[in-house]
């Protein structure tokens, strides 16, 4: 089985990787989440016209899910500078996070089942990113 490097020795080698070149001075907050959002989108397009079973298949391509694995490490790359340059620790902000969901968003209790809650029309996962 292959070791997995922890977070913050990846956190490590992207800001060797950034000093060795001199990048710091471009490493700036803005520039960081911009790039982030420009990663994100590169992924998004990948996606894009899929219908709903295609995106589920999408690994299947192995030069599909090449570049599926390429985006979503440039992705965290760009998260994991960005929340260095910050001092944000993002398992730990992860973890707030789902804290704070799991009171907003209780487990819906036999009765509101019945009744609908939880169906998917209602507080979803794309509500609690749009509540934040």
């Amino acid at each position: 089985m292959t070791e997995h490097p922890d977070l913050a020795s990846l956190q490590r080698r992207l800001a060797d990787f950034a000093a060795a070149r001199n990048w710091q001075p471009y490493h700036t907050p803005k520039n960081l989440v911009a790039a982030l959002s420009v990663e994100a989108s590169e992924l998004v397009e990948i996606f894009q016209w899929l219908t709903p079973e295609e995106s589920a298949r999408v690994m299947d391509d192995p030069g599909t899910a090449h570049r599926v694995t390429d985006e979503v490490a440039d992705v965290l790359a760009y998260l994991l500078q960005f929340c260095e340059v910050l001092g944000i620790d993002p398992l730990a902000a992860l973890a707030a996070k789902i804290d704070r969901n799991e009171h907003r968003f209780p487990v819906p209790d036999d009765r509101d089942r019945r009744r609908g809650a939880g169906d998917g029309r209602g507080a979803g996962p794309a509500d609690q990113q749009a509540d934040s």
